[in-house]
């Protein structure tokens, strides 16, 4: 298990991983708003955790543990994210702020009954939170806020 502060880390690698050829140092920077020797000691546990791959000023790569790792971070946030939506419209907003802050503080049989609830209320099959980098959320909750405005 490792930090709130490491998984966020983590998440940006597994975001900046889609949709650049190349992660550096910068890039996690200015994603996460701070400084690069933070990345860089960030960086050197996520690597002594086998969840990157990284060597000082070369490129940041993400093994399979840490992709599996940062779906699981992502997609806890965006059950919790949905849930505060969709079951208690709460904007999207401060919804995005919560879940980010909470996901750190619920166990993963909580998200799996808060998931199972979600799909039983909401009448879907699933709840496969796949990330959308394009609408900064997941699937499930693009196709369920396009269901509710018909």
């Amino acid at each position: 298990m490792i930090s709130s502060s490491l998984e966020e880390y983590l998440k940006t690698i597994y975001i900046l991983n889609n949709t650049e050829k190349q992660i550096r140092v910068t890039d996690i920077s200015k994603g996460l708003n701070c400084s690069k020797p933070s990345v860089n000691r960030a960086l050197n546990c996520l690597k002594d955790e086998g969840l990157i791959l990284y060597e000082a000023y070369g490129n940041i790569e993400i093994t399979n543990k840490g992709m599996e790792v940062a779906k699981s971070v992502v997609k806890k946030q965006d059950i919790l994210k949905l849930f505060l939506t969709q079951m208690l419209g709460v904007d999207e907003q401060t919804a995005g702020t919560e879940a980010t802050n909470m996901k750190h503080a619920v166990s993963e049989d909580t998200i799996s009954k808060l998931e199972n609830y979600i799909i039983k209320t909401l009448g879907l099959e699933d709840l496969k939170c796949n990330y959308n980098l394009a609408d900064n959320k997941c699937q499930n909750c693009i196709r369920i806020k396009s269901k509710s405005k018909n």
